[in-house]
């Protein structure tokens, strides 16, 4: 495995080891993982490989609920905007970043409590414009929402700083 001129692991490898358990203190890669939003959304990365990923969330409609007494939408809105931006993650090297255009929602049934699944993967990869799918799952498989992104990767002066 090649790291960067600073040492730092490409992604990838990085969250595989993260979520194996193999992270040393010492590994470290150019983006920030876990994300302060995942922290604090309690989101756990459980999958990754080149361009997908899996992240598992726990609802708690007492803290996540709207006024309905469902889950909030906008938590399935971050949780899939999390899943496909760590799956585009993997395909990001030093020197880059990148953004969402767009994030499409449909949501298909309510959602009290309990654990889901968004799996994110690539449906386009472009060298500039990608497009991702995310399917989010209950606990028995059951598709809750599906959404899809369209993210844009962000070279030179326009990475800066991102």
């Amino acid at each position: 495995m090649t790291r960067d001129c600073d040492g730092d692991l490409p992604v990838l490898a990085f969250l595989q080891r993260a979520i194996d358990g193999t992270l040393s203190p010492d590994d470290t890669t150019h983006l920030t993982y876990p994300t302060p939003i995942s922290r604090l959304l309690g989101f756990e990365l459980v999958g990754v490989s080149e361009r997908a990923a899996e992240v598992r969330f726990v609802a708690d409609v007492s803290r996540h609920g709207n006024q309905q007494g469902t889950l909030h939408g906008g938590m399935l809105c971050e949780l899939a905007d999390a899943a496909m931006g760590t799956a585009h993650s993997t395909a990001i090297v030093a020197g880059e970043s990148f953004t969402s255009l767009d994030l499409d929602a449909r949501f298909l049934r309510p959602v009290w409590s309990g654990p889901l699944i968004a799996r994110a993967r690539c449906t386009h990869a472009g060298r500039t414009i990608s497009h991702y799918a995310c399917d989010v799952l209950r606990e028995d498989g059951k598709p809750v929402a599906s959404f899809t992104s369209a993210i844009l990767t962000l070279r030179g002066d326009a990475a800066t700083g991102r």
